[in-house]
């Protein structure tokens, strides 16, 4: 899949916020018409570019990923010669030492899988971060099953690599499976920082199959799910940034997308110019995800901004 040359990220991420106890999100300034359908013919013709480019690599996807451990190097050939003389005896090999930054888990949206973030993976995996993808099955019922599903995956991933914490970066419904296990299952106690793209934290109006499918339904306002992430979460750990885009379709109004809770820390994104479905593989949100991933967690740094910042 080819996009544009990368832009820095500072060209599409125009809103920055630290969210503590904001007031209720304003409604967005409306543009002028023209300027607003032009943007808006753009996005549209980048989602159709970006939905053929993943139906095509759809099928790569479906299989789950295996673990990451690397295989176990061979041994020296075996020989029947009495008068060889006898190997030297294998050296112990002392174990791994994870490195400094944790694991991400890559969490995909409503009937998708880990393809969705191979531009992604590429960003990471160029600055040196070990990203894992879980697929989940699109026959999953409840946010709250496949929250569960989450969390023993991440059990081990930290079992197997060392670490102590992950971060993870989760599309659509994939970012909401991801907050119901940080903030509902005691997930923040492994999960440093939870990246969310397009995810309906207030419920979305538009809910393809909302009828037919109940995991679709629990994306809607009002649904058991969405009003048990409104409730009380004191003391979490997990540090919040989700990315939101004033042209996704799928989100509405593009508010819900925003986190607007006042026992997270939260920072929300303002993407411009691109639809629900680029979101997870633009390049320039995947650099923006990058640097979100490697803030400093609070504490780390003394300096860390507080407030409203812009970004031009």
């Amino acid at each position: 899949m080819k996009f544009p040359p990368p832009l820095s990220p500072l060209t599409h991420l125009t809103h920055l916020a630290r969210l503590t106890r904001l007031p209720p999100l304003p409604l967005l300034p409306r543009p002028p018409g023209p300027r607003l359908s032009s943007a808006l013919l753009g996005a549209t013709a980048l989602e159709l570019f970006v939905l053929a480019g993943r139906l095509a690599v759809y099928p790569f996807g479906l299989a789950p990923e295996r673990g990451g451990t690397a295989p176990a190097e061979a041994g020296p050939p075996a020989t029947t010669d009495p008068t060889a003389p006898a190997p030297a005896p294998a050296t112990t090999v002392p174990p791994v030492v994870p490195s400094a930054a944790p694991p991400v888990v890559l969490l995909h949206g409503f009937i998708d899988n880990r393809s969705a973030f191979v531009v992604l993976r590429r960003t990471l995996a160029r600055h040196g971060r070990r990203a894992e993808s879980l697929n989940y099955s699109p026959l999953t019922r409840d946010v709250r099953t496949a929250a569960g599903l989450l969390g023993r995956h991440v059990e081990e991933i930290c079992a197997r690599t060392g670490h102590s914490r992950v971060d993870i970066v989760g599309h659509s419904l994939g970012g909401l499976i991801a907050r119901y296990y940080v903030q509902r299952l005691g997930g923040d106690r492994r999960v440093r920082t939870l990246v969310t793209l397009g995810t309906p934290h207030g419920g979305t109006a538009v809910a393809p199959g909302a009828g037919v499918h109940p995991i679709v339904r629990q994306m809607r306002g009002g649904s058991s799910v969405i009003e048990e992430l409104r409730g009380p979460a004191p003391g979490c750990r997990t540090r919040f940034v989700s990315f939101w885009s004033e042209l996704d379709q799928v989100m509405v109004p593009v508010g819900t997308a925003c986190i607007d809770h006042p026992d997270l820390d939260a920072m929300n994104v303002r993407v411009t110019g691109i639809g629900h479905l680029a979101l997870p593989v633009h390049p320039t949100v995947a650099a923006a995800v990058r640097e979100a991933l490697e803030a400093p967690e609070a504490g780390e740094d003394d300096a860390a901004a507080t407030g409203t910042t812009s970004a031009a």
